[in-house]
């Protein structure tokens, strides 16, 4: 399948490759979720929102929606730039055997998004800060979150934004043209407000903030 993105994301696509993906398989046989993907299943078994269908933008390798499918949602999609992270998704859905309700799109979602159907839950698990821009991001995942939508991202902290220079300055000399991105915590939860959301859960670490949103009841 094509990859459907713009110069940014197909990037993002180079740098999460094939060592990339077996990489992050191994880590979730070893230890399981990471520590932001468990913030956020726990941030949703807190508000009960474990049915329905999941869309995971920027899914990975599929953990959260895998995750998810064991709780008792009935179907996931995943999209994510990264032929690589979807192709070891979809071998870990058939060795869970859940392949059946564990689809994949290898796209930008933002390109994407018309031709996407709403879900029950829209996650965005440490996605935010791989987008140059947030607000096409947000503004489209919040149109298909029909009543969750869970998102992790960095903090605003001078640690935060220091570290993430550093990464960004040591891929430069690389050449790698990937780049991460601190944006603004409040702005983003001030452009779900004005989706209709209502922020109903969050848990932090140092550098994260695992937030759950609950679309606004009219």
């Amino acid at each position: 399948m094509t990859c459907t993105c713009s110069p940014a994301a197909g990037f993002a696509a180079r740098h999460f490759d094939e060592k990339w993906a077996r990489a992050e398989l191994r880590t979730y046989h070893r230890n399981g979720a990471r520590p932001t993907t468990r913030l956020l299943l726990n941030g949703l078994r807190g508000v009960r929102a474990n049915r329905g269908t999941v869309l995971d933008i920027g899914a990975g390798i599929g953990v959260l929606a895998f995750e998810l499918l064991k709780a008792g949602v009935d179907q996931a999609l995943c999209v994510d730039l990264s032929p690589a992270l979807l192709a070891v998704g979809r071998e870990e859905a058939e060795r869970q055997g859940c392949a059946d309700r564990f689809t994949t799109r290898e796209a930008d979602f933002v390109t994407v998004a018309p031709e996407l159907a709403p879900a029950d839950i829209v996650t965005l698990d440490r996605v935010v800060c791989c987008y140059p821009a947030y607000a096409p991001l947000l503004e489209a995942a919040a149109l298909h979150a029909q009543q969750f939508l869970a998102l992790s991202f960095p903090r605003s902290r001078w640690f935060v934004r220091t570290a993430l220079w550093v990464e960004n300055a040591l891929r430069r000399l690389r050449g790698d043209p990937f780049r991460a991105f601190a944006h603004s915590p409040a702005a983003m939860a001030a452009l779900l407000q004005r989706c209709g959301f209502s922020r109903v859960h969050r848990t932090s670490t140092l550098a994260w903030h695992a937030d759950i949103y609950a679309r606004d009841v009219a």
